[in-house]
């Protein structure tokens, strides 16, 4: 409830600016501005609906316009500074030698005048002048113009960015190889390779097809391992058991590993693990398993989401990690980035996450960091590597704008110049 009220309370100012920019700087008092502002309201309500009523018939149009009217409120408060600009450079004034004319008028008149009274006379004559009228019509003209043309321009870069970030979001997932170096990793076990994917979001926007897609994508990869870090759905089993049932053809060498995401305690986090189990995805609910090839070994552990703390669930890295061998990797499955603050206490070599989405819609992506220590791709955090994803679906608008959708290889390397 209090997303929804904060929610509600920005994108309702969000659209009164957008309203204020697109329909009454753009119109007269009179039908045009009833029509466009009932749009709004409507759109609105819309947006709403969709969000709150999960059908597809409501969140396609409810979720695009989320994306129209954020994109129309940045793309106009970007064309404020001109919009300024040309209003104050464009605006007509009343010629001087019609005003200095009240003043010689007033001189030959009564030479008693004082420069206050001469000033009066010619602020009454500007107001009242047939120039001045002209003056204001001018000015007002040009206004109307002005903002219509900022208006169209503003909708134009709309629908190119929207239309663009759609086609990104609902594209297959890019594939993304990425080599990391691990020091105490068995050389027996270089070139091992963990097919990571996240933020996958099942639910009325996304289904079955988007699943089989993933699917298909991982097995062509032919991966040693599969590794589902979070988020996979936004609904409970009921609703979406059917979409996600394709996990189960799955296909690699030492199986499919999940951890949950924040979404799966909003969507039933128990039925969901049960289900998994089910279709043949290993939950690792704070715990690791040994991973063994050709004689060698690393281990690979998961825990909660710190969303789970709020359901008696969260994570809890001395369960998961304590008393393993320290001579041996680790390789960690953790849906949020910032997990790594406490990952790296327990000694882990590398963390895979998402949750970020990469930012998903620019310019998220510089709020990102003001959460997650990694938006999007590999760096080093307190010293532990940590690989985060962009997720192959999308939450809330289908808009991906500079930060597509991928599924990423991650290969294992060992550290040659460190030994």
């Amino acid at each position: 409830m209090l997303f929804l009220l904060l929610f509600t309370v920005v994108m309702g100012s969000a659209h009164y600016y957008v309203w204020r920019r697109a329909v009454r700087n753009t119109t007269a008092p009179g039908r045009a501005r009833r029509i466009g502002t009932a749009a709004v309201v409507g759109l609105f309500a819309l947006m709403i609906a969709g969000l709150l009523v999960e059908t597809p018939v409501l969140s396609w149009p409810g979720y695009i316009w989320l994306a129209c009217v954020f994109y129309l409120a940045v793309v106009f408060g970007v064309l404020e500074i001109p919009r300024l600009a040309l209003n104050r450079t464009t605006r007509r004034k009343v010629p001087i030698r019609e005003v200095a004319s009240v003043g010689r008028a007033s001189s030959s008149g009564d030479h008693a005048f004082r420069s206050s009274e001469d000033e009066a006379r010619r602020a009454d004559f500007r107001a009242t002048s047939p120039a001045a009228t002209e003056e204001r019509q001018f000015n007002a003209g040009r206004r109307l113009f002005i903002a219509r043309s900022l208006a169209v321009a503003g909708g134009v870069a709309t629908a190119g960015i929207v239309g663009y970030g759609a086609t990104e979001a609902l594209s297959a997932p890019r594939i993304k190889t990425v080599p990391v170096n691990l020091t105490k990793l068995d050389r027996r076990l270089a070139g091992y390779r963990i097919a990571v994917v996240s933020d996958i979001h099942l639910g009325p926007l996304l289904g079955r097809a988007h699943t089989e897609r993933i699917v298909r994508m991982i097995n062509e990869l032919q991966p040693d391992l599969v590794a589902v870090v979070g988020d996979l759905v936004d609904g409970t089993v009921e609703q979406l058991g059917e979409a996600a049932a394709p996990l189960r053809d799955l296909v690699s060498t030492h199986g499919t590993y999940f951890v949950t995401g924040n979404h799966e305690y909003y969507s039933g986090f128990e039925p969901w693990l049960a289900e998994l189990d089910r279709l043949g995805v290993h939950p690792l609910r704070n715990e690791r398993v040994r991973i063994e090839r050709a004689g060698a070994s690393f281990e690979l552990a998961g825990v909660n989401d710190v969303t789970g703390t709020n359901f008696q669930d969260g994570p809890d890295f001395a369960r998961a990690l304590d008393g393993r061998d320290p001579a041996s990797p680790v390789v960690l499955l953790a849906h949020q980035p910032v997990q790594a603050h406490e990952a790296a206490k327990h000694g882990v070599d590398l963390q895979l996450s998402g949750h970020t989405h990469g930012g998903q819609m620019f310019p998220f992506h510089l709020a990102v960091g003001l959460q997650q220590p990694v938006r999007s791709g590999l760096e080093v955090v307190d010293g532990v590597q940590v690989y985060t994803t962009n997720g192959a679906g999308f939450w809330g608008p289908p808009v991906r704008v500079g930060a597509p959708p991928d599924i990423s290889l991650v290969e294992l390397h060992h550290n040659f110049a460190s030994r």
